[in-house]
């Protein structure tokens, strides 16, 4: 754990500290750059992240190399249909001495991967969302504390898929970003076939510990933020919502229920860390531009006159910027 002078020589280590994981990422993630800057960001502001993408594009393999840098415990979850909350939080069982003992379960680490989150009923979804906003556990009475840092890394394979229950908007809604992966391009895919089809496997540095990042997560919170940007991004939000003052055009012709305030507090924690990574010592407009598509994807319901006509949640989000 290192102590910075002051918070400027912090905010230069961060941006340093943040480009060293990267590099470390990129030596076994090829491309997805936009995607670990987002995880990072989510890190760095004490939020959650839900990662949609197709099968078989490494998400397990990008938390997991997040965790390995970051010298963090991991634990992937994989959710099945039935999945029971105690197999996330753990179960009191009778120890040998007739005492009831609890057993902690997965969500008992520092970075979770909840691999399928939507095949897995809500009562499921429910026990692992509570300890994500509650940050603790609670068993016969006695409340246990999940590790800090805590980040859940959900994945959702895209919704057209059979066999998933979808999760209700309020539980979207405690997750800070929605990422999406993408296919990789032609020389990406040939360059991960070369690296995962033979025997060299690349060392890994750490690069933060722990401590590091939740003394950078207090460093984000102390970042002193413009009005105008502020009012900047409470007016987008605004903007989503059919039947406010600010509502734009084309929420009101292809949105049913806008984003809530949690938006406006997202993008505004996100543009704090956009500006440090950037090497900026207070965000502007432009940093909270930067994080409305992921923060707001998610928080955005079409109606559906938005569904026929094939108009896009990242459209809408576009327009609206």
């Amino acid at each position: 754990m290192h102590s910075y002078g002051t918070d400027i020589e912090a905010a230069d280590a961060l941006k340093v500290q943040a480009a060293a994981i990267r590099k470390a990422i990129g030596k076994v993630i090829v491309g997805q750059e936009d995607v670990v800057e987002k995880l990072i960001i989510a890190i760095l502001c004490n939020g959650h992240s839900l990662l949609v993408g197709v099968p078989g594009l490494a998400k397990t393999l990008l938390v997991k190399t997040i965790a390995d840098v970051l010298d963090l415990s991991f634990k992937r979850i994989q959710f099945t249909p039935d999945l029971m909350p105690s197999d996330i939080v753990g179960a009191e069982i009778l120890n040998e001495q007739r005492h009831f003992q609890f057993i902690k379960g997965p969500i008992f680490a520092n970075i979770i991967l909840a691999d399928e989150i939507n095949r897995t009923p809500p009562k499921t979804q429910a026990a692992l969302l509570e300890a994500m906003q509650e940050r603790n556990v609670t068993a016969g009475g006695t409340l246990y504390k999940l590790p800090a840092p805590f980040f859940v890394l959900a994945t959702q394979n895209p919704i057209e898929q059979e066999g998933t229950y979808p999760l209700p908007e309020a539980q979207l809604d405690r997750f800070m970003f929605q990422v999406t992966l993408d296919y990789p391009s032609f020389a990406e895919e040939v360059m991960i076939v070369r690296n995962t089809t033979s025997a060299n496997v690349p060392e890994l540095s750490k690069v933060m510990t722990g401590e590091d990042i939740q003394y950078f997560q207090e460093l984000v919170r102390r970042v002193p933020v413009p009005d105008n940007v502020l009012e900047y991004a409470v007016s987008l939000v605004q903007k989503t919502r059919p039947g406010s003052n600010n509502v734009a055009a084309a929420a009101t012709q292809y949105i049913a229920y806008g984003a809530g305030p949690r938006a406006s507090q997202y993008l505004i924690l996100g543009a704090k860390c956009h500006a440090l990574l950037n090497g900026k010592y207070s965000p502007d407009i432009e940093d909270v531009r930067a994080m409305a598509m992921p923060v707001l994807r998610h928080r955005v319901l079409r109606n559906y006159k938005a569904e026929a006509e094939g108009i896009t949640q990242e459209a809408l989000i576009k327009q609206l910027l």
